[in-house]
């Protein structure tokens, strides 16, 4: 049976469309838009670095705030959150003004991601994780390969506000959200297992044996982040929508279709290889940049995509491995975590480093990055538990 005939799984698909449709809108527009207004380069990625910092420290408290209030509760206000507050960059184009508002957005983007990756593995069995992950990841990925490369020549013909009322579109999901509590409130996962000890103090064990996985994330997402917020500003309109759609639909592909992979192989095994082939794709960007090869960009990008998408699918796997059964909203908070703050390093690091330097000795920083996160990802791999017998999806 297909993981989409799962109760509660076209609830989540739905609500992660609507939802990352928001987010997606405004990652390469709101900075942009701050840039329009008079912000440097390094003012246009700390949009994206306030935006995926308050994101991050919402999803430091999306475990205890499910366990008091429920699913339904707070991923509702989650999508309210991402997508009330997008209209209101008319306002004003002023940094001060845009950095607010990337804050409070970063707060239901934050509710979002916890709750959704956590749902897509408690809905369905474990011997069928990576191909819900992957299902759930293409319905994360839709909007992004839509509205990513879209985005930026759409608010440029048509006007910046069509883009900020595209992205108030989560607000739409909030049907889908009290349908899927009341999913995984009949399964008994309405109210996750506490993020300490009995004690009270934290798990730390727990963190620790999710670090590896989470380090390759944070190093994929760095460089993929600083990519994406500068992909306007590497190049023209043309060559930045292409780059886009390259990046997004090789990374929609790999993360959808390497939960196959992890759910016969294993994911850890991989993790390595494709970081040497992110990494050989950001030097290949850097290069691009410098000697102003635009199709050997858009290649490269392209190349990155595979890494990108498919380290996505292959670290939530492993890190909801290594914690265990009763800690899956533990390690959605701690993978998405890694996730948005390897993202928002990304933007912050090459905006830094653009405006002191230039993109490609970003670029070639952060190519340095991800081969240095494969030293870690080669450590002993756990051995991993037997399969079940499952029925083909």
């Amino acid at each position: 049976m297909s993981v989409w005939r799962t109760p509660g799984m076209p609830q989540l698909g739905l609500l992660s469309v609507v939802g990352f449709a928001g987010y997606a809108a405004l990652l390469a527009v709101a900075p942009l838009w701050a840039i329009r207004g008079g912000a440097s380069e390094a003012g246009g990625g700390l949009v994206n670095g306030v935006l995926l910092g308050a994101t991050v420290l919402a999803q430091l408290a999306v475990p205890r705030a499910l366990a008091a209030f429920g699913t339904r509760r707070v991923l509702a206000a989650g999508l309210l959150l991402l997508g009330l507050p997008a209209p209101a960059y008319l306002l004003s184009d002023g940094l001060v003004w845009v950095l607010a508002l990337s804050a409070l957005r970063g707060v239901g983007f934050g509710v979002l991601t916890v709750t959704g990756s956590a749902a897509a593995a408690q809905l369905v069995d474990p011997a069928r994780r990576g191909r819900a992950i992957g299902a759930y990841g293409l319905a994360v990925a839709v909007p992004n390969l839509l509205l990513l490369p879209a985005s930026v020549p759409l608010a440029e013909q048509l006007g910046f506000a069509w883009v900020f009322w595209i992205a108030a579109l989560p607000v739409l999901g909030v049907p889908a959200a009290l349908g899927l509590g009341s999913v995984l409130r009949d399964l008994g996962h309405d109210r996750p297992a506490s993020t300490t000890s009995r004690t009270g103090r934290p798990d730390t064990r727990t963190l620790l044996v999710m670090v590896p996985p989470i380090l390759v994330l944070f190093a994929v997402t760095m460089a993929g982040g600083g990519l994406l917020t500068f992909a306007p500003l590497l190049a023209g309109p043309t060559t930045a929508m292409a780059l886009l759609l390259g990046m997004g639909l090789t990374a929609t592909l790999a993360r959808w279709l390497v939960g196959h992979v992890a759910d016969r192989h294993g994911a850890s095994r991989f993790l390595a290889p494709l970081l040497v082939v992110a990494a050989a794709a950001v030097a290949g960007c850097a290069w691009a940049v410098d000697h102003d090869r635009p199709v050997a960009l858009v290649v490269a990008a392209t190349v990155l995509g595979i890494s990108y998408g498919a380290l996505q699918n292959l670290t939530l796997v492993a890190a909801f491995a290594a914690a265990g059964p009763g800690r899956i909203p533990v390690a959605s908070a701690a993978w998405n975590i890694g996730f948005d703050a390897g993202t928002a390093t990304g933007a912050v690091a090459v905006g830094a480093l653009a405006a002191s330097r230039s993109f490609p000795v970003a670029f070639v920083v952060m190519a340095a990055v991800l081969l240095a996160a494969a030293i870690p990802a080669l450590a002993p791999k756990q051995a991993r538990p037997a399969r079940r017998p499952h029925p083909p999806s």
